[in-house]
């Protein structure tokens, strides 16, 4: 199996026969409280960034779609100081990429291009929401699965190797403020291209 197809298998249509319960956007706000939670309780402050992957339908009215999501949260930088931006990775998935100091405007940003792609018939190309935050030079990150409906902890080290202890560290303390997967063969890791890079990079 590569890679294009454990991801979709892992984050598309198996996940959503698999899953327990439907994806709600609204549990994206679970991490305004989660934020919190991660740097007061486990030492890893907001890193600043967050991002939105889906793959791409090839229509007019997708790209209309994807037009007004950027639109909008361009518009509204003057006012959050949320900086987005849309980008392709080299499998080919799409990314609406925002950066951000104040969490709120992230979970609130992802929230609305999330909702969007849903309102215009595209929810089902959703495939993960994710969420950065920084220790000690490297990232960890909480992923929410559309297709699951549930977050996973994604501690990535060199060499495409895992931080576990990590994982079920977050999983522990946040299982319960998230709605977060209990089967550990659904936390698919999205690998950034090196170290101390994001995965949309």
């Amino acid at each position: 199996m590569g890679i294009l197809d454990t991801i979709r298998a892992v984050l598309g249509t198996s996940a959503e026969t698999d899953a327990t319960r439907e994806a709600d956007p609204e549990d994206l706000f679970g991490m305004s409280t989660a934020y919190i939670t991660m740097e007061a309780e486990l030492g890893y402050p907001n890193a600043g960034a967050a991002a939105l992957c889906f793959s791409s339908v090839d229509s007019t009215d997708f790209e209309d779609t994807l037009r007004e999501v950027r639109d909008i949260l361009e518009a509204g930088e003057a006012e959050t100081g949320t900086n987005a931006s849309v980008r392709m990775d080299e499998q080919g998935y799409h990314w609406v990429v925002l950066e951000d100091s104040d969490p709120e405007d992230l979970v609130t940003s992802i929230h609305f291009a999330a909702d969007t792609f849903i309102e215009r018939g595209y929810g089902s190309r959703l495939l993960a929401a994710l969420f950065a935050f920084e220790k000690s030079s490297r990232y960890v990150y909480w992923i929410y699965s559309f297709r699951r409906g549930s977050y996973y902890p994604f501690a990535p080290k060199g060499g495409r190797e895992r931080d576990q202890s990590a994982e079920f560290k977050l999983q522990s303390v946040l299982d319960g403020e998230l709605a977060v997967e209990d089967d550990t063969s659904y936390w698919y890791p999205l690998w950034p291209d090196a170290a101390g890079r994001h995965p949309w990079e």
